[in-house]
């Protein structure tokens, strides 16, 4: 994107030239995309393309070795992830990471973490997007399912009331119910206006929820365009749906 077309506003994340490190490794090579207000926005890729990296990159988990990371309008390339939170950046990352002895309840109490006291109505909220977190409210985390993990892993990410909220590989390891059940509320998420940046290896999937998706292979962007025009791509198709095509 043009800095003409960044001035018009309407740009809650905008990442320019992003390069990121490991040692001697550059990992990943000068990327820049955006995100903007109300948009779900996905980055696709096979595994080792940089997804991960650079999703972690923009939460402040990694620093970069180049180029600018900015959220509404702030700078936050180097600003380490409890102060991105405070801001209203929150991340879902792969495996969830949900604390295991500790109950659901105490779970998502950890997610308002930034406020004095959890917002009751906010956890009314979750617990009827996530009926069974509030079925399960008093038991420990690590006793649930990889499906009731990963809701408690979003429900945790939404107490903190965030504006954009990443998401790194939601539908891993889990059943094709759940995958769609766990979209299904991404979608219903994005609507109450929260701005999604989506990491997902389930190409299909990803790309009929998101407005925007961009390709990463080996640390460079080499794709993007609408949800619409990728999912029609034939590059995507074979690539990335598993799709003969003939010719």
């Amino acid at each position: 994107m043009t800095a003409a077309e960044r001035a018009l506003g309407g740009v809650l994340l905008d990442v320019v030239d992003l390069q990121v490190k490991y040692g001697a490794i550059t990992a990943i090579k000068g990327i820049s995309f955006d995100v903007r207000e109300g948009e779900i926005v996905a980055l696709l890729g096979a595994n080792g393309a940089g997804k991960t990296t650079t999703q972690k990159t923009v939460s402040g988990m990694l620093r970069p070795s180049a180029g600018t990371i900015t959220y509404d309008g702030k700078r936050i390339d180097g600003i380490p992830p409890h102060e991105l939170i405070n801001l209203g950046l929150c991340h879902v990352p792969e495996g969830r990471h949900v604390f295991p002895m500790m109950t659901v309840e105490e779970n998502l109490v950890m997610g308002a973490f930034r406020f004095r006291s959890p917002d009751a109505d906010m956890m009314a909220h979750v617990l009827d997007l996530f009926p069974r977190l509030k079925e399960r409210f008093g038991q420990q985390a690590g006793t649930l399912s990889g499906g009731e993990q990963q809701m408690l892993a979003i429900g945790r990410a939404l107490m903190g009331k965030p504006r954009l909220l990443l998401l790194d590989e939601p539908s891993m390891g889990l059943a094709p119910l759940i995958v769609e059940q766990i979209f299904e509320i991404v979608r219903g998420i994005n609507t109450e206006g929260v701005s999604v940046l989506l990491v997902e290896q389930n190409a299909h999937q990803a790309l009929s929820l998101a407005d925007r998706g961009y390709v990463l292979e080996t640390g460079d962007l080499v794709l993007s365009g609408t949800g619409r025009e990728l999912l029609a791509d034939d590059r995507i198709r074979a690539a990335y749906l598993g799709e003969e095509l003939a010719g």
